[in-house]
């Protein structure tokens, strides 16, 4: 099973995008919401990204929303 995780922001189109293919492609994520959540936003800084989405898929981070690479990287 894959390990999903996205930090979005209430205002960002891509990140809705995602969530939506997520969706749609019944993949579990759990969202971390730099607007209504500090601790996500000082972790996305931590780890040296100032915009989002930022996706995290078993381990592997990617800035932006591709959505050929994020099938690709699960595997659908």
């Amino acid at each position: 099973m894959n390990k999903v995780e996205i930090y979005t922001s209430s205002s960002c189109g891509f990140c809705h995008m995602a969530m939506e293919f997520f969706k749609e492609n019944n993949i579990d994520y759990i969202e971390h919401n730099i607007s209504e959540d500090l601790e996500a936003k000082k972790a996305l800084i931590k780890k040296g990204y100032r915009s989002v989405p930022v996706i995290n898929i078993n381990g592997e981070e990617m800035m932006g929303f591709d959505k050929e690479k994020v099938a690709a990287m699960l595997s659908l």
